[in-house]
């Protein structure tokens, strides 16, 4: 018999797993257990560092404002947060009382105490908490007190023992302070150090119901060392610099006028020009792959959603439906169920599969408004979807033809970075549709084709569709965040219920199945993680200004203009600046709205019929003749390049 005190003498070591279990390191184990050391710089121990900052932080308010009542307090990606029901909302004056008296609570090395209480036992100590009270009687459900979790979701008191956490005073031994949690916990405040941090106030309804009271919600960070956290807030910075909400209203991409809806974005002139570009890529290279593009309308009656069983699974985030003519319509919020209907239109043939449709769908999904989010998060998308129809034997490789597809489109847009996700089912869920076996085939299926392709693949469980599991791509972009971009999706539901069929060779009718595939995800969404990912300094062949003209007076601008037409007439989108403003400025302008290519001419290039470029970091390529200039432009194009610096053209 031993504890991990015991065991471990890695002052890293925070906690342990006993059987496949988190326990806490003050946990009794014996030879027959099996355990494993977890340290703070592992996901685990990350997490549990955030759990026992997240309680600091609890204590330190209520050591403030003794009439604040608890909520809950998770670990979430990359920090914590805690609700709590205040009279007054926090002000950036409370969170500075706050840190000072977390910092004290962790200096003060208390220790933290695990107890197995009853159910009357607990309501008795937390009887002045009526949030955790609720938590008690939710006893039975998922969670327990607190668990991990975004900020969205609601967690409970899970079934089994209850415990609380008390810290107690390492001097006097008295507890200081206590909770409802299931753990585990560091073992002591001191192991918190100072790599925290509180980040900001947001309002949060309990549990995630509108139904409910409202609270408020600090969050934090917390990272093994001081070090980690200055990299983490840098990070913080870079991402604010990057986002595409304030970049899109910089650039004159898009916005979010008030008068039409929250998550109803509209596109600019110059993001239009962007969005132009993605969906012709996206076109050409789905006809290219064997694509046939097809077309469908923006509503339908409810029926259609019945049929393929989105009703009632997707009900609560589709628009309220309309009454029209003694029917009820739904606008669309997906796009799969009337390509079944194209599908159905006429007899199909083993000869015709794989058959693939695709379209720019644009569906209306009813998100809260409390997470919609820029063009990442809307109410509005236009999906680049297709659905293949193929026969059993055909499907490995229709879905390996996707992810090779889905790849090699991402890696022209610049995102080559990824790792695969496997989104199964839950077995106790009645969430799901099918039959054991339907499930194992299609999940199997997607998991050899998902391990052959070499990337790292992440299991998802529980996260399948209802209709079937998926493949999702999960891409890092330039400053190393994870974006779910494309996802791949095997269905054996829909075409039972839409009783699709195709005539085998031996003359008996056949179900076929339905792989559903979207590369972009959504053209919003990718739009706005491309903004972020090139930081507004699209590729060439993307930038709404490819080239300007900067004449250095105005009695150049006649030679230049010549120039930007020649480059109008090749294809190129180049303008000349013929403002009253000073070349300098007027380079400034140019370099702040991010054009690639800044050409200038003066005496010099007008008597050698030459241009000098100048780039986005400010170097130059001088006297370079016309016709070389204008294929150096087209080439970058063309290729799809990243141009920044005089040596990504010249080198």
């Amino acid at each position: 018999m031993a504890d991990g005190f015991e065991l471990f003498t890695d002052r890293s070591v925070v906690a342990m797993r006993v059987n496949g279990e988190l326990k806490d390191l003050a946990t009794t184990v014996t030879d027959a257990d099996v355990v494993e050391p977890v340290t703070i710089d592992s996901p685990d121990g990350l997490s549990i560092l955030r759990h026992s900052t997240a309680h600091v932080l609890a204590q330190a308010v209520q050591a403030i404002n003794p009439e604040a009542k608890l909520g809950i307090g998770p670990p979430v990606t990359d920090g914590f947060y805690y609700d709590f029901d205040v009279a007054q909302p926090f002000t950036p004056e409370d969170l500075k009382a706050l840190d000072k008296e977390m910092a004290r609570i962790v200096r003060s090395g208390q220790r933290f105490m695990r107890r197995v209480v009853t159910d009357d036992e607990a309501r008795a100590e937390l009887a002045s908490e009526p949030y955790k009270l609720e938590l008690i009687g939710l006893k039975g459900s998922a969670g327990h007190g607190e668990g991990t979790g975004d900020d969205h979701e609601s967690v409970e008191v899970g079934a089994g023992e209850l415990t609380i956490y008390d810290n107690v005073d390492p001097k006097t031994g008295e507890t200081v302070w206590k909770d409802l949690c299931r753990g585990p916990h560091l073992p002591n405040t001191r192991m918190i150090g100072n790599g925290w941090a509180l980040m900001r106030v947001a309002a949060a309804y309990w549990r995630g119901s509108e139904k409910n009271p409202q609270l408020q919600r600090i969050y934090g960070t917390a990272w093994p060392t001081k070090d980690e956290l200055r990299a983490y807030q840098h990070r913080l910075e870079e991402a604010a610099r990057r986002d595409h909400r304030k970049l899109g209203a910089e650039l004159d991409l898009f916005s979010f006028p008030e008068e039409i809806g929250s998550g109803l974005p509209v596109f600019h002139p110059k993001g239009g020009v962007i969005k132009r570009e993605m969906e012709d890529y996206v076109r050409r290279r789905h006809i290219e792959e064997g694509f046939q593009y097809v077309s469908t309308p923006h509503i339908t009656k409810s029926g259609v959603f019945e049929t393929s069983g989105h009703l009632p699974y997707y009900a609560d985030t589709m628009f309220p439906p309309m009454e029209l003519e003694n029917s009820e319509y739904y606008l669309k919020a997906m796009n799969c169920p009337m390509q079944n209907l194209i599908y159905r239109s006429r007899g199909r043939s083993y000869r015709e599969l794989p058959l693939r449709f695709f379209e720019f769908g644009t569906v209306y999904r009813y998100e809260k408004s409390g997470v919609v989010q820029g063009l990442t998060r809307v109410r509005g998308l236009t999906q680049d979807d297709s659905h293949s129809y193929v026969t059993a034997e055909q499907a490995p490789g229709e879905v390996k033809h996707l992810l090779n597809f889905v790849l090699s489109l991402l890696r022209d847009f610049g995102l080559d970075d990824f790792y695969l996700e496997l989104s199964t089912r839950d077995a106790d869920s009645d969430k799901f549709k099918g039959s054991d076996e339907q499930w194992d085939v299609a999940t199997n299926v997607l998991r050899e084709v998902a391990e052959e392709s070499g990337l790292e693949l992440v299991a998802d469980p529980g996260g399948a569709a209802f209709y079937g599991p998926k493949i999702s791509v999960q891409a890092r972009d330039a400053i190393g965040r994870t974006w779910q971009m494309s996802t791949i999706q095997y269905d054996f539901n829909q075409p039972e219920g839409f009783g699709l069929e195709y005539t085998a060779a031996d003359g008996t009718h056949q179900q076929p199945v339905m792989i559903h595939s979207a590369k972009f995800g959504s053209i919003e969404r990718f739009f706005g993680v491309l903004t972020e990912h090139y930081a507004g300094a699209f590729p060439v062949w993307l930038a709404p200004v490819q080239v300007v003209g900067i004449p250095v007076a105005d009695e150049y601008a006649p030679y230049l203009g010549a120039i930007v037409e020649q480059l109008k007439g090749a294809g190129v989108r180049a303008e000349l600046d013929t403002s009253d403003d000073r070349m300098q400025k007027k380079i400034r302008t140019h370099t702040t709205q991010k054009v690639p290519f800044q050409l200038i001419a003066g005496e010099n290039d007008r008597s050698a019929e030459t241009v000098s470029f100048r780039f986005r970091d400010g170097t130059q390529e001088n006297g370079v003749p016309i016709a070389d200039a204008i294929a150096k432009v087209r080439e970058a194009i063309a290729d799809h390049r990243q141009v920044t610096t005089r040596d990504d053209l010249f080198a």
